[in-house]
């Protein structure tokens, strides 16, 4: 029996035939690649500033529930559900729809949303007001999962109204000609 893994084809460090490890091997996975990875750095960068920013403009009152990080994760949620199942539904995770899915969903999606400020604001809210901080985290992880649904729903919707768009202009073509 032989075994066809990329690793056991060619000695650890060597380079493929296409060139240095990351950049031209089809059967390195995905997010073993140097172009995958920067695409997820650029758009997270990108998505962990704007997240920053509306934190900044709109920050929490002292004691109080972070309203905006508590919003940012909810849109966030709903773009990110919206995205992917406009993705799915439009073919494979290969060429540029697993450029968009890389930059946009796991990179601006994947920074602009913050889980892990949930989780700190719920652990500092948790010492004088433990109400108000198990209400603030289980309402943005319902609120969250909710938005995520309706996103998947919003992708599917406007993904069939662009079918149908598509499908009554090719008629209206063919019936011209």
């Amino acid at each position: 029996m032989s075994d066809d893994r990329p690793s056991a084809r060619r000695p650890v460090g060597a380079v493929p035939a296409g060139g240095p490890a990351g950049t031209a091997d089809p059967a390195r996975p995905v997010h073993l690649r140097w172009s995958s990875l920067g695409l997820v750095a650029l758009g997270g960068a990108a998505g962990t500033g704007i997240r920053e920013a509306l934190a900044l403009t709109w920050p929490a009152p002292a004691g109080g529930i972070p309203v905006t990080i508590l919003l940012i994760n909810v849109v966030g949620a709903f773009a990110l559900g919206a995205l992917l199942e406009r993705l799915a539904r439009r073919g494979p995770d290969e060429g540029r729809r697993r450029v968009v899915r890389l930059l946009v969903g796991t990179g601006v999606l994947g920074g602009f949303t913050t889980y892990s400020s949930l989780a700190t604001d719920a652990a500092v809210l948790a010492g004088p007001a433990l109400g108000a901080a198990l209400a603030y985290a289980g309402l943005t992880l319902v609120a969250g999962a909710t938005a995520s649904v309706a996103g998947i729903a919003a992708g599917a919707a406007l993904h069939r109204r662009t079918a149908a768009d598509r499908d009554a202009a090719g008629r209206d073509a063919e019936s011209a000609s």
